[in-house]
């Protein structure tokens, strides 16, 4: 078990000083063997930037994670690495993305995965649902005052033509692509 260790830690290494931005997965629960300790998340993070990696992307996988189990988790993690070399990938499988995100932002990360429509989840992660949707995230951003430099109206096009021509659905997972009809969307905003 000890070779295998060093052998896959030596994989990793190389692998980190190629790629700028990895992941660590199921940093809050794990589907296999329930709560991850913050404690351990923090320490891999760190080993993980002193192999070279630039970014560490915590991932909530199960989308289980709270606003009070995120700061947890980021106040550990940040005890070691600054809040430059940390990102946030949450599911939304309990509703809680964008308050994790909130709390998140509060901590000082400011970089956080989504994806356009919910579109994602996790296959070994039973009943895990889809990413935090970028519709739901740039909006919530923007009611704050927070530039992403993203085109809201186009995004949400662009969300209802994937789940309508690529997924035979009738509607994204986004909130917000949902709530607004885009002939209505810009009356609202500019309220």
């Amino acid at each position: 078990l000890a070779c295998v260790r060093v052998c896959v830690r030596a994989r990793a290494r190389v692998a980190c000083a190629r790629i700028h931005h990895r992941y660590l997965s199921c940093v809050i629960t794990c589907p296999y063997s329930g709560f991850t300790n913050p404690k351990d998340v923090a320490v891999m993070a760190e080993e993980m930037i002193s192999w070279g990696c630039h970014e560490i992307s915590l991932g909530d996988t199960t989308g289980a994670g709270t606003p009070g189990s995120t700061r947890s988790l980021l106040y550990h993690v940040l005890e070691r690495l600054p809040a430059n070399q940390v990102a946030l990938h949450c599911h939304d499988t309990f509703g809680q993305a964008l308050a994790n995100v909130l709390s998140g932002l509060e901590m000082g990360i400011t970089t956080f995965d989504s994806s356009a429509g919910g579109l994602g989840g996790c296959p070994f992660a039973r009943r895990s649902t889809g990413n935090l949707a970028t519709e739901d995230l740039v909006f919530m951003l923007s009611g704050m005052k927070i530039k992403t430099g993203v085109d809201l109206l186009k995004l949400i096009d662009t969300s209802r033509l994937m789940a309508r021509e690529y997924l035979h659905k009738r509607k994204t997972a986004s909130r917000v692509a949902e709530a607004f009809p885009i002939a209505e969307f810009g009356k609202v905003q500019d309220t």
